[in-house]
Order: C-alpha cells, then structure tokens, then sequence
C-alpha cells in the first residue's frame, strides 16, 4: 500500500492479529450471525489488514458491515442482507457451478464458493463458480490464496461497487471490479496480484479522506468527468451519490485508461454476465462474484512448475533497480513482508478506528481492552 494510506507510527494503535480476529468474530455473533458465516467474516478482514491491505480491512470495511446488520436485525434494509442466508447451487454442470446467495454478505459465503471450485478442480482439472446475489466480498487475494493453499491457480473477481466513469464520460456507470490472481511457488513467497480495474480502489478514498491525505494525479475525475491531473483534497460531499468519480486503471486515454475501462467491463461480465445477475447499473440482486481454480497437475507436473515460477520471480526481485529505488517487487511480496512484520508487532489501527470499537463493543456488550 502506498506510503500515503499508512497509519502515521507516532499516531498507531497495534493489536496482534488474533486479538483482533477474537473482537471481530465475537461481534458477528453478538449481531446473529452463526459461528461458521461469522468466522468467514473475521478471517477475510483480519487477512487483509495482516497484510497490509488496509483498505479491506477492519478500519475500512467492518463498521459498514455491522451498521448493515445491525438495520437488519431491526427490520430495515441493511443493504439487502440477511443475517442468516440459506445460499444454495442453483446450477451445477460438470467442472461449472452458480451459487444463489440468498443475500448474504459476500465475505461470508464466498469462502464456500471458492471451495467448491477448488473440489471442481481436484475432480476435473480446472473449477469455475459464479456467486451472485450476495455482498461485498472483501480482499479478493483472499480467495485466490486459498487455491494457492491447494498448489493450485486461484482467480478471484468482483463486481465492485458502481463508481468508475468509462473513458470520455462524465457519468459512473462501470464497477470498479477488483480482480486476484494467485500462483503457488516452493522457495520464494507466492505470486498473489490483486487490483481494482479502476485507477485506485474505492476504499482508498474513504481513506485518503478520513487520514486527510490527497489523492494522486489520474485518480479521481470533476463532476463533468475530467480527469484531475494534479494532488488534490477530495471534493467534500455529504451525499453518496455525489462522490467523485474513480477514473479507470491508467487514469486518461492517453496513459492507457481505455484498457482499464475494457478490463472492468470484461470482469463484470465473468460475475453478472455469467451469472445471468445483470451488468453495471442493471444489476438486479446485490452483486455477483466469479472464481475458476486450475489444477496445475492436470496440466503438467507440479515440482516444474514451482521451480520455473520460483526462477522467474528470483530473477525479476533481482534484477537492477531503476535510479532512485531500493529494491524490486512482484505481486505478493511486499504483503508478504508486511505480514511478517504485522504479525511480530500488531497491525496499526487509526485511533479514530480504535475508538469506534470501544464504542461499538460497548454497545454490543463485547469485551474490547484496547
């Protein structure tokens, strides 16, 4: 994560990352959730803030959650969820399933999706699985590493949330569908990409905003859709649907933002098309999520294929840096590195996060000595 979303260590509170998990699952519980949907839930966000993917995390992701649980245990919408969803295949053909989420949160039943494509792929080499009417799903390289777990190739993606203009327009109409990609090695840390199609993903505004940083050149359009070319504070709003538009990854035509707006538009096909769940704006229940698991033994010998994977990321980490850099990265390895060392010392939480959980823990009658 860039340096500008990092907690400052003079202001950061760490709490080990079990610590956490305990809170966090035991407030599921404490909202109705059964044991299995909330340990899903804790599991996916204490992964992401363990390595360093804060903005799916627990600063970013976990009040937006429990505020919708919480509308739904009283009744209200609580964005369409259910406490309790009674997520089912609907469609199951050889190496291929969809699963009806019943409308459950996307963390809590998307673990189930990518198991059952990882037990396609043990049977007939590769698995695919769309999961549609469900949630937000949370860090994606979450799925794909539980392939990566198997000695398979994870890929997950998502239909993300409606806030990407495409290229030349001024309205927000494309998802910013985040896609992970995840590959076992044997010596070196696993290859595990995980992006948004949009020039930044959309919780990094939400934090940029609540830490008072600027956004970068090439991230964020004006309300007629141009592209802001220059660091910026985030326009103020008081309506959601007044945000700023995210522009797709390569942020202007000239960088390369038509292959963004294109690859965006590709992964929400593979989650709503597939899924017969609707595209972009004409999304018809919550959102769709796709994951496909290769079974790299069923293409060709593992023990290879390890070793030719190990050697390319040796030689690309090796390789010279450019003037002005330390070192160089692949996919995966500065989480790896953070998770090490959030692991050893705690992950740092904003103090305004770790207030909220006093009071949220305090209302929820859950124990929090932080």
């Amino acid at each position: 994560m860039l340096e500008r979303f990092h907690v400052p260590t003079d202001k950061a509170i760490f709490i080990k990352p079990d610590e956490i998990k305990k809170v966090v699952y035991k407030l599921f519980i404490k909202l109705g959730l059964s044991s299995e949907h909330s340990n899903n839930i804790s599991d996916v966000l204490t992964y992401a803030d363990k390595r360093g993917i804060d903005s799916h995390g627990v600063s970013n992701m976990l009040r937006m959650y429990v505020k919708s649980f919480i509308e739904a245990k009283n009744n209200n919408t609580g964005n369409g969820l259910k406490i309790d969803p009674k997520w089912k295949i609907v469609r199951d053909f050889g190496a291929i399933s969809t699963i009806d989420g019943d409308g459950g949160l996307g963390c809590a039943i998307a673990p189930y999706a990518m198991k059952e494509a990882i037990n396609k792929a043990k049977k007939f080499g590769i698995g695919s699985v769309t999961l549609f009417n469900s949630g937000h799903f949370g860090a994606a390289a979450y799925y794909a590493n539980m392939a990566v777990e198997e000695n398979m190739i994870g890929l997950a993606t998502t239909g993300g949330g409606i806030g990407v203009v495409p290229t030349f327009s001024s309205e927000k109409i494309v998802g910013l569908n985040p896609l992970a990609f995840g590959v076992p090695t044997k010596e070196n840390p696993p290859f595990i990409f995980d992006a948004s199609m949009s020039s930044v993903a959309g919780n990094k505004i939400e934090l940029a905003k609540r830490l008072g940083v600027d956004v970068m050149p090439g991230w964020i359009s004006d309300k007629d859709g141009v592209p802001i070319m220059k660091d910026s504070q985030i326009p103020s709003y008081d309506n959601p649907n007044d945000k700023p538009g995210i522009l797709p990854l390569g942020g202007t035509r000239e960088i390369g933002s038509h292959k963004g707006f294109g690859l965006a538009v590709i992964l929400e096909i593979l989650c709503g098309g597939l899924s017969n769940n609707g595209l972009g704006p004409f999304r018809k229940k919550n959102t769709a999520h796709h994951f496909t698991v290769y079974n790299i033994e069923a293409f060709g010998d593992l023990n290879e294929f390890t070793n030719d994977v190990d050697q390319y990321l040796s030689k690309i980490k090796n390789s010279k840096p450019a003037p002005g850099f330390e070192e160089v990265l692949y996919a995966g390895l500065p989480e790896n590195n953070e998770e090490k060392e959030r692991s050893e010392k705690g992950i740092p939480y904003h103090p305004e996060v770790v207030e909220w959980f006093r009071s949220i823990t305090s209302e929820l009658s859950v124990d929090f000595n932080f």
